[in-house]
């Protein structure tokens, strides 16, 4: 402990920082804890659109989309969302929503959107794509 409060002493800058990430990380867990919107796991995604009947949609690029994505997803334009033109998705306000990136990164913007536009069931895969094919689940080619 007292090389702790020694290494804190000669070098504050680091200290901060690292102090500064710790309540990143902290602030940031408890953010994705409280949020309407849930990370759902591959297995968990399978689950809502089997037994609740929820809606995969798909929000990368249409080559990729096109290269492989989940069984019955939906190919959701990210320009559609920046417009708030969710039209084609409204017979789904009030059943459960899957958004879908590459990384998990950036579906978190339109699953925001959908839960402003009144989607009360918005969820989002964590990992996105990626987890999937990592987790071995099957892929459709259009």
């Amino acid at each position: 402990m007292e090389q702790l409060i020694t290494l804190a002493n000669n070098h504050p800058m680091l200290s901060a920082a690292w102090v500064a990430i710790v309540v990143m990380i902290i602030f940031t867990t408890i953010k994705i804890k409280m949020s309407p919107i849930k990370q759902v796991s591959p297995q968990e995604l399978t689950f809502l659109v089997n037994k609740s009947e929820g809606l995969v949609i798909d929000i990368r690029a249409e080559k990729d989309f096109k290269a492989s994505h989940i069984l019955d997803a939906k190919l959701f334009s990210t320009e559609k969302a920046n417009k708030n033109d969710f039209s084609t998705l409204e017979k789904y306000k009030d059943k459960p929503i899957i958004v879908v990136c590459a990384a998990g990164m950036t579906a978190s913007k339109v699953a925001s959107q959908l839960f402003k536009a009144g989607f009360t069931q918005v969820n989002l895969l964590k990992g996105g794509m990626n987890a999937w094919q990592s987790a071995g689940l099957p892929t459709a080619k259009k």
